[in-house]
């Protein structure tokens, strides 16, 4: 017996999850066979997390407006990061493995085993919610998680980020299309293709080319992935220029260290010229007194301009850096608009694409696809057969 895998990015509805809200796709009578594995509270799980890193974060800084309140509304409100991320699980589809056929108890121990081992092998992604449903055409099963790292140079040492956290589990992308995201969903399809050969069944691959999606599936499924990757870089980019922003701070308070060393030298004893002793001559009071006083504020003058130029050079190349920065993630912020933009169109599309399926026919729709791709086939041929005689020319 052979079945598909697929691992899918999901919506993240704890309400549909948890059956709070019943779609109309779910079997009401069959809902009490679901699994609940576990169903915290989201708000928890971050203060669990990122309380103590936020409380190292904010010792650290002296601006009021620096400081992280509340990192959860922080991360909710935000753009940089998503709050959590869910997968969607499935083995087969609703013809070869409906709930209500003969292989849906099958389906059900597969996914459970697979489930089993899922926190172990993924120690940054903190699951705080994950059903089995079997209530609805296909055995699903739906798990949400926290991706995070720790040991950050930049921001919080804890912090969200999908793309770290699994750069932390090994998976280190490389390309466009090779991501952490896609190391990490081929390594965990692989994992469910061991646990379904140990009860039988196969893995069928339906091509490198993802042959059994449909291009307005595929083109959406790769803008997902684009948008994810940009946050991140994003959300990289944010700490950076706040690290950036805090160094500048540091040179406004070097400004005021300043203003108070120079009311030292005005107030402070060992900084005033004191008045000559009785009978002490000018050479003993000028040898004595003046030029050792002459001495220290020479000493202390150097300091300072060394001091001030130092700080004066480093402002002004941070200043560019900071513009730069600022530059480089307004780009990708509207990259990232872009991108959202089209996957609504995709999304769109799709649905449309199914619709006309459904109405007209998956066998009509492909003929139509077939005799629309054939001119540009045609030509194509001619274009290789032109090309291949001047070759031999």
């Amino acid at each position: 017996m052979e079945r598909t895998i697929s691992i899918e990015v999901g919506k993240g509805s704890q309400a549909h999850n948890s059956r709070k809200f019943k779609a109309s796709n779910v079997d009401a009578e069959r809902t009490q066979n679901n699994v609940c594995y576990c169903n915290e509270n989201i708000r928890r799980v971050y203060h669990e997390l990122f309380d103590d890193a936020v409380r190292r974060y904010n010792d650290k800084k002296t601006r009021a407006d620096r400081k992280i309140d509340d990192y959860y509304k922080k991360i909710r409100t935000g753009k940089q990061e998503k709050l959590f991320h869910e997968i969607v699980v499935q083995i087969g589809n609703k013809d070869d493995t409906n709930v209500q056929g003969e292989h849906c108890e099958l389906a059900g121990k597969i996914l459970d085993e697979y489930y089993s081992g899922f926190i172990e092998r993924n120690p940054q992604l903190r699951v705080f919610s994950a059903h089995l449903h079997l209530d609805e055409e296909t055995p699903r099963l739906h798990i949400d998680f926290v991706p995070f790292m720790t040991g950050s140079k930049r921001g919080l040492d804890t912090r969200v980020t999908l793309k770290q956290a699994l750069a932390m589990q090994g998976f280190k992308g490389g390309s466009r299309e090779e991501t952490e995201w896609s190391q990490w969903v081929q390594s965990e399809k692989e994992v469910l293709a061991d646990v379904m050969k140990r009860h039988g069944v196969e893995w069928l691959q339906l091509g490198k080319k993802r042959e059994h999606l449909s291009v307005l599936d595929y083109k959406k499924e790769q803008r997902t992935k684009e948008i994810a990757e940009l946050e991140s870089k994003l959300a990289d980019k944010k700490d950076e220029f706040e690290v950036y922003q805090d160094r500048i701070s540091n040179y406004s308070k070097g400004e005021q260290v300043i203003e108070e060393l120079a009311k030292k030298l005005d107030t402070e004893p060992d900084y005033q010229l004191q008045e000559p002793p009785p009978l002490m001559s000018a050479k003993s009071y000028k040898t004595k007194f003046v030029e050792p006083l002459i001495k220290k504020l020479r000493e202390v003058i150097s300091s300072v301009m060394s001091m001030y130029y130092q700080a004066l050079d480093s402002y002004h190349r941070l200043n560019i850096t900071n513009r730069n920065l600022y530059r480089e993630n307004e780009h990708l912020r509207k990259d990232n608009g872009k991108l959202a933009n089209e996957n609504k169109k995709l999304v769109t599309q799709n649905r449309d694409y199914n619709l006309l399926r459904k109405v007209f026919g998956s066998k009509q729709i492909d003929e139509l696809l077939a005799k629309a791709k054939e001119p540009k086939q045609s030509k194509q041929r001619d274009e290789r057969f032109r090309k291949n005689k001047d070759y031999e020319r």
